[in-house]
């Protein structure tokens, strides 16, 4: 069994690993997807739809609509097509069901979005053979290894949070 990409005491991932993951170019299942435009899970689907990644939303309250063009599912077994990624938008306690519902699928990856960290499923995926991300965004993570976030100055060393010495 290779070693895990992840330092569970750093909370580190290598970019090289995200990456990895990212240009796989799964379909992604996006659970906890939200139809309110201003919600974080609807500009990360948005995004990842505008990079060219299947996306497919699951949440059992808008099963049977549509979230940006794309069919709602109740669930991960109710998707019809084979499922690379599980893009958790839930909370660190429901992460949990979710990732074994993710590891019966067979899926490939968990991902667990900002503030979700559940080291349990974390184990139990990757014990299954699983890649596991937590505490990430994918759009995010996307947007940094491609550069965009430098044509923001953001992660350029040009804006930043830290008071200035003079």
């Amino acid at each position: 069994m290779s070693m895990p990409h992840f330092d569970h005491d750093q909370d580190y991932y290598s970019d090289i690993y995200i990456r990895g993951i990212l240009q796989e170019r799964p379909v992604i299942a996006l659970v906890g997807a939200s139809a309110n435009w201003n919600r974080p899970s609807f500009f990360v689907q948005k995004y990842l739809l505008a990079k060219g990644y299947d996306v497919i939303p699951v949440n059992p309250g808008q099963a049977g609509n549509e979230i940006l063009g794309q069919k709602v599912y109740a669930s991960l077994k109710d998707i019809p097509v084979p499922v690379g990624l599980v893009d958790i938008f839930r909370n660190a306690e429901a992460a949990g069901p979710i990732t074994d519902e993710a590891i019966e699928i067979g899926a490939k990856t968990v991902w667990m979005q900002l503030s979700v960290v559940n080291r349990d499923a974390a184990a139990r995926a990757e014990e299954a053979g699983l890649k596991v991300v937590m505490n990430r965004c994918p759009k995010i993570e996307y947007a940094r290894l491609s550069g965009e976030l430098g044509w923001n100055g953001i992660n350029s060393r040009v804006i930043t949070a830290k008071k200035r010495v003079i």
